[in-house]
């Protein structure tokens, strides 16, 4: 169970997520749907502990993200957009090196275990470089799963990958979602309406809709735009229909002529029908205009929301103390993550050097 309330992060004068509330149920494939630079990641890299959040609470399999950090991390299963693994290894002794550092028992046979619910069990063996995109992917998602993990959190598991190695991917997270509590982090529509049971959809670090995906189009479709086909001239149709009172908005469209009415809480259908059979027009269709997530998504987050674009415009404009901070906090974090690449390297050097010596020692055996 994932619950969040008013979850606040800023860097400096910009804010990147603004108070979102929102829940993660167990036996559920929740996506965290938005457009790039939504606040998406930034939100789950705060639920996962890799960084504090600035206000609110979020609690974790029932656990606070940062009074009880390293409770969480024991219990969440992460894989990061970009997902950092050590390619000269292979799958299987990644997995036993990172089960090693959780403190695990038995790692070979959980690294096996895990291998087989990803489908890679035929390249254990191989070497994570001479994987496929997909294949490395699943070896990630296989790290996630190593500690069986009460949740599990996804930052864009398929993007980059290939048609195919999308829908095996996909196939997983399904399979996983029945067990886990899962969090899912998609820009790609289709994607979310195929996986997920709930969305929550953000936009410049702001929650605009919450709902499964029958549920948010059955709310625009309430009120929303219908579909007009009749036999008659389509201009003069859009022009009969234009003058009703109730309609704001008709355009010719493939289908027929679609009509956005003025008032969400006002049908004017029944108008409609009255002025096509008063013209002589023989009345085809008139429903409401079935929505898709697309449409939904692009409705939700047509308009940025005026206090993201008003922060934007204070820290474009200011470039004095807030900006100068921002920039210090922003050398200062570039300066560690240049030492702990460094730290990094020296240490890939010696796990490799590792992972090379137990693989001789297996070969030997």
């Amino acid at each position: 169970m994932i619950e969040v309330r008013n979850l606040v992060k800023k860097y400096g004068e910009v804010t990147a997520v603004r108070g979102i509330s929102f829940d993660a149920k167990p036996g559920q494939v929740t996506g965290f749907l938005g457009p790039n630079g939504a606040g998406k990641t930034t939100t789950m890299r705060m639920l996962t502990g890799f960084m504090p959040p600035t206000s609110g609470k979020a609690t974790v399999a029932g656990y606070d993200v940062f009074e009880q950090s390293m409770e969480v991390r024991k219990r969440v299963g992460y894989l990061p957009e970009s997902v950092p693994l050590y390619r000269d290894m292979t799958a299987r002794n990644y997995l036993m090196y990172m089960g090693e550092i959780r403190g695990l028992k038995n790692v070979r046979a959980k690294a096996d275990d895990v291998l087989e619910r990803v489908g890679l069990t035929r390249r254990a063996q191989s070497r994570i470089r001479t994987l496929s995109k997909g294949m490395r992917q699943r070896v990630g998602l296989a790290q996630a799963l190593l500690h069986d993990p009460q949740v599990l959190i996804l930052d864009e598991p398929t993007i980059g990958l290939d048609p195919i190695q999308v829908l095996e991917i996909r196939d997983v997270v399904r399979q996983l979602g029945r067990d886990h509590t899962l969090l899912f982090s998609t820009h790609i529509l289709s994607e979310a309406e195929q996986v997920c049971d709930n969305l929550v959809i953000i936009n410049q670090g702001q929650i605009v809709a919450e709902g499964s995906p029958a549920q948010l189009r059955a709310e625009l479709e309430r009120g929303g735009r219908v579909l007009v086909r009749a036999e008659g001239p389509v201009e003069q149709m859009i022009a009969a229909v234009s003058a009703i009172p109730t309609v704001a908005h008709a355009e010719a469209a493939v289908e027929g002529v679609v009509v956005t009415p003025r008032d969400a809480n006002v049908d004017p259908r029944p108008e409609i029908a009255q002025v096509v059979v008063q013209n002589g027009w023989r009345l085809v269709e008139l429903r409401p205009l079935a929505v898709n997530l697309e449409e939904i998504f692009l409705e939700l987050t047509r308009q940025v929301a005026p206090a993201a674009e008003e922060a934007s415009e204070r820290a474009d404009a200011d470039g004095g103390e807030g900006g100068d901070e921002a920039g210090e906090g922003a050398r200062e974090d570039g300066a560690r993550e240049d030492g702990a690449r460094e730290d990094g390297a020296r240490e890939d050097g010696a796990r490799e050097d590792g992972a090379r010596e137990r693989e001789d020692e297996e070969a030997k055996s």
